[in-house]
Protein backbone atom coordinates (compact mmCIF):
# COMPACT_ATOMS: atom_id res chain seq x y z
CA UNK A 1 0.00 0.00 0.00
CA UNK A 2 1.38 3.40 -1.02
CA UNK A 3 1.45 5.87 1.87
CA UNK A 4 2.41 9.52 2.11
CA UNK A 5 5.49 8.55 4.10
CA UNK A 6 6.71 6.21 1.36
CA UNK A 7 7.02 9.04 -1.20
CA UNK A 8 10.24 10.91 -1.81
CA UNK A 9 10.10 14.67 -1.40
CA UNK A 10 10.11 15.10 -5.17
CA UNK A 11 7.32 12.54 -5.65
CA UNK A 12 5.18 14.23 -3.00
CA UNK A 13 5.57 17.66 -4.61
CA UNK A 14 4.72 16.21 -8.02
CA UNK A 15 1.58 14.51 -6.72
CA UNK A 16 0.46 17.69 -4.98
CA UNK A 17 0.83 19.64 -8.20
CA UNK A 18 -1.47 17.14 -9.94
CA UNK A 19 -3.70 16.43 -6.94
CA UNK A 20 -3.02 14.05 -4.03
CA UNK A 21 -6.06 12.15 -2.71
CA UNK A 22 -6.18 11.20 0.98
CA UNK A 23 -8.96 9.36 2.78
CA UNK A 24 -9.76 10.44 6.32
CA UNK A 25 -12.58 8.31 7.65
CA UNK A 26 -15.61 8.48 5.35
CA UNK A 27 -14.25 11.41 3.29
CA UNK A 28 -11.64 11.73 0.58
CA UNK A 29 -9.84 15.02 -0.03
CA UNK A 30 -8.06 15.75 -3.30
CA UNK A 31 -5.36 18.26 -2.33
CA UNK A 32 -3.62 20.57 -4.82
CA UNK A 33 -0.74 22.73 -3.64
CA UNK A 34 2.59 24.20 -4.70
CA UNK A 35 3.34 25.47 -1.18
CA UNK A 36 6.38 23.86 0.52
CA UNK A 37 4.83 24.05 4.05
CA UNK A 38 1.89 21.95 2.83
CA UNK A 39 4.18 19.24 1.47
CA UNK A 40 6.31 19.31 4.63
CA UNK A 41 3.25 19.10 6.90
CA UNK A 42 1.75 16.20 4.97
CA UNK A 43 5.08 14.31 4.97
CA UNK A 44 5.44 14.73 8.74
CA UNK A 45 1.86 14.38 9.97
CA UNK A 46 0.10 12.22 7.38
CA UNK A 47 2.97 9.75 6.84
CA UNK A 48 0.84 6.72 7.79
CA UNK A 49 -2.11 7.63 5.55
CA UNK A 50 -2.57 5.61 2.35
CA UNK A 51 -2.77 7.49 -0.92
CA UNK A 52 -5.95 6.84 -2.85
CA UNK A 53 -5.59 5.78 -6.52
CA UNK A 54 -5.44 8.49 -9.15
CA UNK A 55 -8.76 9.02 -10.85
CA UNK A 56 -10.79 7.95 -7.83
CA UNK A 57 -13.74 9.93 -6.52
CA UNK A 58 -12.99 12.66 -3.97
CA UNK A 59 -15.59 14.35 -1.80
CA UNK A 60 -13.69 17.63 -1.65
CA UNK A 61 -11.34 19.14 -4.25
CA UNK A 62 -9.25 21.66 -2.33
CA UNK A 63 -6.41 24.01 -3.21
CA UNK A 64 -3.87 25.80 -1.04
CA UNK A 65 -1.96 28.00 -3.44
CA UNK A 66 -0.11 31.34 -3.60
CA UNK A 67 -2.55 34.20 -4.14
CA UNK A 68 -3.07 35.64 -7.59
CA UNK A 69 -3.94 39.13 -8.76
CA UNK A 70 -3.28 42.37 -6.87
CA UNK A 71 -2.97 40.67 -3.47
CA UNK A 72 0.38 39.22 -4.42
CA UNK A 73 1.84 42.73 -3.96
CA UNK A 74 0.91 42.63 -0.25
CA UNK A 75 3.59 40.02 0.43
CA UNK A 76 3.85 36.25 0.25
CA UNK A 77 0.32 34.97 0.91
CA UNK A 78 -1.67 31.80 0.31
CA UNK A 79 -5.36 31.10 -0.08
CA UNK A 80 -7.62 28.09 0.50
CA UNK A 81 -10.19 27.17 -2.13
CA UNK A 82 -12.86 24.48 -2.25
CA UNK A 83 -13.37 24.12 -5.99
CA UNK A 84 -13.44 27.83 -6.89
CA UNK A 85 -14.80 29.15 -3.57
CA UNK A 86 -12.48 30.90 -1.09
CA UNK A 87 -14.15 31.00 2.35
CA UNK A 88 -11.19 32.66 4.12
CA UNK A 89 -9.01 35.68 3.61
CA UNK A 90 -5.46 34.88 2.43
CA UNK A 91 -2.86 34.18 5.11
CA UNK A 92 0.94 34.47 5.26
CA UNK A 93 2.69 31.77 3.27
CA UNK A 94 4.18 30.11 6.35
CA UNK A 95 0.62 29.45 7.62
CA UNK A 96 -0.14 27.27 4.60
CA UNK A 97 -0.39 23.93 6.40
CA UNK A 98 -2.50 25.36 9.24
CA UNK A 99 -4.75 26.87 6.56
CA UNK A 100 -5.08 23.45 4.94
CA UNK A 101 -6.20 21.91 8.25
CA UNK A 102 -8.66 24.71 8.99
CA UNK A 103 -10.01 24.45 5.46
CA UNK A 104 -10.50 20.70 5.76
CA UNK A 105 -12.48 21.29 8.97
CA UNK A 106 -14.56 23.96 7.22
CA UNK A 107 -15.44 21.53 4.43
CA UNK A 108 -16.98 19.16 6.95
CA UNK A 109 -18.68 21.80 9.10
CA UNK A 110 -20.33 23.39 6.07
CA UNK A 111 -21.04 20.36 3.87
CA UNK A 112 -21.29 17.08 5.84
CA UNK A 113 -24.91 17.42 6.92
CA UNK A 114 -25.61 13.70 6.61
CA UNK A 115 -23.93 13.62 10.05
CA UNK A 116 -24.81 15.44 13.25
CA UNK A 117 -21.67 17.52 13.83
CA UNK A 118 -20.31 18.80 17.13
CA UNK A 119 -17.19 20.79 17.93
CA UNK A 120 -15.76 18.07 20.14
CA UNK A 121 -12.94 15.56 20.45
CA UNK A 122 -13.71 11.84 20.23
CA UNK A 123 -11.49 9.01 21.52
CA UNK A 124 -11.99 5.28 22.13
CA UNK A 125 -10.30 2.59 24.18
CA UNK A 126 -11.59 -0.97 24.67
CA UNK A 127 -15.08 0.09 23.61
CA UNK A 128 -15.18 3.09 25.94
CA UNK A 129 -15.83 6.13 23.74
CA UNK A 130 -15.46 9.70 25.02
CA UNK A 131 -17.09 12.73 23.39
CA UNK A 132 -15.45 15.88 24.77
CA UNK A 133 -16.92 19.25 23.75
CA UNK A 134 -14.49 22.04 24.43
CA UNK A 135 -14.92 25.73 25.13
CA UNK A 136 -11.94 27.94 24.20
CA UNK A 137 -9.23 27.58 26.83
CA UNK A 138 -10.73 24.43 28.35
CA UNK A 139 -7.70 22.29 27.44
CA UNK A 140 -9.60 19.92 25.14
CA UNK A 141 -6.83 19.49 22.59
CA UNK A 142 -4.12 19.04 25.23
CA UNK A 143 -6.20 16.35 26.92
CA UNK A 144 -6.99 14.74 23.57
CA UNK A 145 -3.31 14.57 22.61
CA UNK A 146 -2.32 13.11 25.97
CA UNK A 147 -5.07 10.48 25.84
CA UNK A 148 -4.01 9.40 22.35
CA UNK A 149 -0.37 9.23 23.45
CA UNK A 150 -1.51 7.05 26.37
CA UNK A 151 -3.15 4.39 24.20
CA UNK A 152 -6.55 5.81 23.30
CA UNK A 153 -7.62 5.70 19.65
CA UNK A 154 -8.17 9.14 18.17
CA UNK A 155 -11.34 9.55 16.15
CA UNK A 156 -11.12 13.32 15.98
CA UNK A 157 -9.70 16.33 17.78
CA UNK A 158 -12.15 18.88 16.35
CA UNK A 159 -15.24 17.20 14.94
CA UNK A 160 -17.57 14.64 16.48
CA UNK A 161 -19.52 13.14 13.57
CA UNK A 162 -22.59 11.18 14.63
CA UNK A 163 -23.98 8.95 11.89
CA UNK A 164 -27.64 9.70 11.28
CA UNK A 165 -28.39 6.04 10.52
CA UNK A 166 -27.00 4.30 13.61
CA UNK A 167 -25.97 6.97 16.13
CA UNK A 168 -22.34 5.88 16.08
CA UNK A 169 -19.31 8.20 15.93
CA UNK A 170 -17.40 8.11 12.64
CA UNK A 171 -13.63 8.63 12.80
CA UNK A 172 -11.41 11.08 10.95
CA UNK A 173 -8.06 10.51 12.74
CA UNK A 174 -6.45 13.68 11.42
CA UNK A 175 -3.66 15.57 13.26
CA UNK A 176 -4.36 17.13 16.68
CA UNK A 177 -4.20 20.92 16.72
CA UNK A 178 -2.18 22.24 19.67
CA UNK A 179 -2.06 25.90 20.56
CA UNK A 180 0.26 28.12 22.57
CA UNK A 181 1.20 26.59 25.97
CA UNK A 182 -0.28 23.23 24.97
CA UNK A 183 2.61 22.68 22.58
CA UNK A 184 5.20 22.74 25.36
CA UNK A 185 2.95 20.74 27.69
CA UNK A 186 2.73 17.89 25.17
CA UNK A 187 6.44 18.07 24.33
CA UNK A 188 7.17 17.67 28.03
CA UNK A 189 4.60 14.90 28.46
CA UNK A 190 5.78 12.87 25.45
CA UNK A 191 9.15 13.96 24.03
CA UNK A 192 8.78 11.41 21.20
CA UNK A 193 5.48 12.89 19.94
CA UNK A 194 5.76 14.03 16.31
CA UNK A 195 4.76 17.68 15.88
CA UNK A 196 4.86 19.75 12.73
CA UNK A 197 6.37 23.18 12.27
CA UNK A 198 4.64 25.84 14.36
CA UNK A 199 2.63 28.56 12.63
CA UNK A 200 3.11 31.73 14.69
CA UNK A 201 0.95 34.83 15.04
CA UNK A 202 -2.21 33.18 13.70
CA UNK A 203 -5.64 34.28 14.89
CA UNK A 204 -5.32 31.44 17.43
CA UNK A 205 -1.78 32.33 18.48
CA UNK A 206 0.96 29.77 17.86
CA UNK A 207 -0.38 26.54 16.34
CA UNK A 208 1.37 23.20 15.82
CA UNK A 209 -0.23 19.92 14.76
CA UNK A 210 0.61 16.48 16.15
CA UNK A 211 0.70 13.27 14.12
CA UNK A 212 -2.13 10.82 14.88
CA UNK A 213 -1.09 7.40 16.14
CA UNK A 214 -0.64 4.62 13.59
CA UNK A 215 -3.45 2.67 15.25
CA UNK A 216 -5.80 5.62 14.90
CA UNK A 217 -5.03 5.85 11.18
CA UNK A 218 -5.32 2.10 10.60
CA UNK A 219 -8.75 2.04 12.31
CA UNK A 220 -9.98 5.27 10.70
CA UNK A 221 -13.02 3.52 9.20
CA UNK A 222 -14.18 1.79 12.40
CA UNK A 223 -17.16 3.54 13.97
CA UNK A 224 -18.02 3.25 17.66
CA UNK A 225 -20.99 4.16 19.85
CA UNK A 226 -20.25 6.93 22.38
CA UNK A 227 -20.43 5.93 26.04
CA UNK A 228 -19.35 9.10 27.90
CA UNK A 229 -19.85 12.82 27.36
CA UNK A 230 -17.11 14.76 29.15
CA UNK A 231 -17.05 18.54 29.62
CA UNK A 232 -13.36 19.17 30.39
CA UNK A 233 -11.90 22.20 32.13
CA UNK A 234 -8.25 22.71 33.00
CA UNK A 235 -7.78 24.98 36.03
CA UNK A 236 -4.41 25.84 37.54
CA UNK A 237 -4.06 24.15 40.92
CA UNK A 238 -7.40 22.32 40.67
CA UNK A 239 -7.76 18.82 42.02
CA UNK A 240 -8.95 16.13 39.61
CA UNK A 241 -12.73 15.85 39.84
CA UNK A 242 -15.46 14.09 37.89
CA UNK A 243 -18.94 15.37 38.72
CA UNK A 244 -22.10 13.92 37.16
CA UNK A 245 -24.05 16.37 34.99
CA UNK A 246 -27.85 16.39 34.89
CA UNK A 247 -28.90 15.02 31.50
CA UNK A 248 -31.14 17.96 30.66
CA UNK A 249 -28.24 20.34 31.28
CA UNK A 250 -25.85 18.07 29.38
CA UNK A 251 -28.24 18.10 26.40
CA UNK A 252 -28.36 21.89 26.40
CA UNK A 253 -24.59 22.24 26.67
CA UNK A 254 -23.84 19.63 24.01
CA UNK A 255 -26.35 21.13 21.56
CA UNK A 256 -24.61 24.50 21.97
CA UNK A 257 -21.49 22.89 20.44
CA UNK A 258 -23.33 21.55 17.37
CA UNK A 259 -22.63 22.90 13.90
CA UNK A 260 -25.87 21.77 12.28
CA UNK A 261 -28.32 20.98 15.11
CA UNK A 262 -30.85 23.59 13.94
CA UNK A 263 -30.38 22.70 10.28
CA UNK A 264 -31.30 19.07 10.96
CA UNK A 265 -34.41 20.12 12.89
CA UNK A 266 -36.25 17.27 14.58
CA UNK A 267 -33.57 14.77 13.56
CA UNK A 268 -30.90 16.90 15.23
CA UNK A 269 -32.94 16.91 18.45
CA UNK A 270 -33.54 13.16 18.34
CA UNK A 271 -29.88 12.29 17.64
CA UNK A 272 -28.65 14.58 20.42
CA UNK A 273 -31.23 13.20 22.84
CA UNK A 274 -30.27 9.61 21.99
CA UNK A 275 -26.59 10.43 22.50
CA UNK A 276 -27.24 11.93 25.92
CA UNK A 277 -29.60 9.11 26.93
CA UNK A 278 -27.04 6.39 26.16
CA UNK A 279 -24.03 8.16 27.73
CA UNK A 280 -22.90 9.04 31.21
CA UNK A 281 -22.31 12.80 31.40
CA UNK A 282 -19.59 14.49 33.48
CA UNK A 283 -17.95 17.77 34.33
CA UNK A 284 -14.22 17.07 34.47
CA UNK A 285 -11.77 19.49 36.08
CA UNK A 286 -8.06 18.88 36.49
CA UNK A 287 -4.65 20.52 36.61
CA UNK A 288 -2.31 17.52 36.79
CA UNK A 289 -2.31 15.76 33.42
CA UNK A 290 -1.25 12.22 34.50
CA UNK A 291 -3.77 12.31 37.36
CA UNK A 292 -6.49 13.43 34.95
CA UNK A 293 -5.67 10.64 32.51
CA UNK A 294 -5.89 8.07 35.30
CA UNK A 295 -9.36 9.38 36.22
CA UNK A 296 -10.62 9.03 32.66
CA UNK A 297 -9.14 5.53 32.36
CA UNK A 298 -11.16 4.59 35.46
CA UNK A 299 -14.55 5.85 34.24
CA UNK A 300 -17.42 3.48 35.02
CA UNK A 301 -19.05 1.80 32.06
Amino acid sequence: MLTVGSLTEQELHQRLRNGLTLSTGPFAYRIHSRCPPVAAGLATLYADFPIEPDGGIADFHIHVQPVRGMRRWLGSQVEFRLDQHSPFLPLPADHAFALLEWGMNWCLASQANHYLLFHAAVLEKDGQCLVMPGDPGAGKSTLTAALMLSGWRLLSDEMAMIDRDDGQASPLARPVSLKNQSIDVIRGFAPDAVLGEAARDTHKGTVSHMRPSATSVTRRRQKVRPTQVIFPRWRAGASTQLQPVNKALAFERLAAHAFNYSLLGRLGFELTADLIDTCRCWDFSYSDLPDGLAALDGLPR
